[in-house]
């Protein structure tokens, strides 16, 4: 049986840094990040999910929140293989949950993949539907060639385009950053019919406000990341809605004249239309 997955913020950084960067890390901030992401909350989630793993975890996860979803356009799917599924990315993590739920639900966790940052392989129970992303080094190659297996097998793969949690824009609208390319050209290459998929939800003020701030101030690094962990407990109790349009065929992808770039922003805008 498997081990009982728990965060220790203080084990973490302890592993992660040498004695000497550690004391940019005393004891009383690191306390005050596990406040933050919720770290006995957190803990408690992935109790209550214990032993289970891929989209039955995912599936008790929310139980365990008192979340629901609701799922419209599923019969878009009906009759379709390989699809790759293009999915706004507005919360962080309860998204990215939701869906594998929903489609290791309905294809079976062995025939999804859910292209993540290495860092979330760190997920254990999730680590079976997971797909690294990794682009330094020996270990870039690894995971390409990984990534590149899965996309010829006849496994559905799931992906957040934009890479990053959706911001808050000036014109005050919550919507993801421009998504990235290489899903189009990938989706062509391995003749793949891309999904569009919507993902109706937001995080709390706080978490727009700190990147908006974050931004202001010309800081690189996106320390609002920091808070995702606490937005998933604070969706405790709320409704969210997936929707997935018609597939795009990737015969049609390939015949049109517009870069994948062009072709990626368009498929984006179709997301977002979607009712």
């Amino acid at each position: 049986m498997d081990k009982l997955l728990e965060i220790d913020l203080h084990a973490i950084l302890r592993q992660r840094f040498s004695a000497k960067a550690g004391v940019l890390f005393p004891g009383f901030l690191i306390t005050w990040l596990e406040k933050v992401i919720r770290q006995k909350e957190l803990n408690a989630m992935l109790k209550a999910a214990y032993p289970m793993r891929g989209s039955a975890f995912a599936r008790k996860i929310l139980e365990h929140l008192d979340i629901s979803v609701e799922i419209k356009g599923i019969e878009n799917l009906d009759s379709h293989t390989r699809l790759m599924f293009a999915s706004n990315h507005p919360l962080g993590g309860l998204d990215g949950i939701s869906l594998i739920a929903e489609l290791g639900g309905r294809y079976g966790d062995a025939n999804v993949r859910f292209l993540v940052n290495d860092m979330l392989m760190n997920i254990e129970p999730l680590s079976d539907v997971f797909l690294p992303v990794n682009k330094y080094g020996s270990q870039g190659r690894s995971a390409a060639k990984t990534i590149n297996s899965a996309l010829a097998s006849d496994k559905h793969i799931l992906q957040f385009p934009a890479g990053l949690v959706s911001r808050l824009h000036p014109d005050g609208i919550i919507a993801d950053l421009e998504w990235q390319k290489s899903f189009v050209a990938k989706a062509i290459e391995y003749r793949r019919d891309i999904v569009p998929v919507k993902f109706e939800g937001e995080n709390t003020a706080r978490f727009y406000r700190v990147a908006r701030w974050r931004k202001k101030l010309g800081l690189k690094v996106n320390i609002e990341q920091i808070l995702l962990p606490g937005e998933l407990c604070k969706s405790r109790g709320k409704r969210f809605r997936i929707i997935f349009g018609k597939p795009v065929s990737w015969e049609s992808l390939k015949s049109r004249e517009e870069s994948p770039r062009q072709i990626a922003a368009a498929i984006r805008k179709m997301v977002y239309s979607l009712e």
